[in-house]
């Protein structure tokens, strides 16, 4: 999934960068600053959760956008989400690529 997603993104005229663990993924926030993140919460290392708690504890990263792109659709998990601070929760076999990238112009604002 996270190649057909950076396909469609850098087809859109979207940066990329892709993390494949928790761990990884804060590394890659630190250097390269994005203005916003698709979160998967099923991730090695640390969770989606873990990831995003670790974020909104820092204020240097409170402007960065994140949208949890999951299968975890359960009412309790999309609650956590969006209470750790994720500013849109997405099930990704609800959503299209095409419908994701619309709800991250939307966010953004372009």
């Amino acid at each position: 999934m996270s190649g057909i997603y950076s396909n469609k993104l850098v087809e859109n005229g979207f940066d990329v960068e892709a993390a494949f663990d928790g761990e990884e993924g804060l590394i890659k926030i630190n250097e390269f600053r994005p203005d916003l993140i698709l979160l998967d919460i099923i991730l090695p290392k640390k969770d989606g959760f873990e990831v995003l708690k670790e974020l909104k504890a820092k204020k240097e990263f409170d402007k960065i956008f994140v949208i949890a792109l999951t299968n975890l659709s359960q009412k309790e998990e999309v609650q956590k989400g969006l209470s750790l601070g994720a500013d849109d929760y997405i099930i990704k076999a609800h959503f299209t690529p095409t419908e994701v990238i619309a709800k991250m112009r939307k966010l953004l604002k372009i």
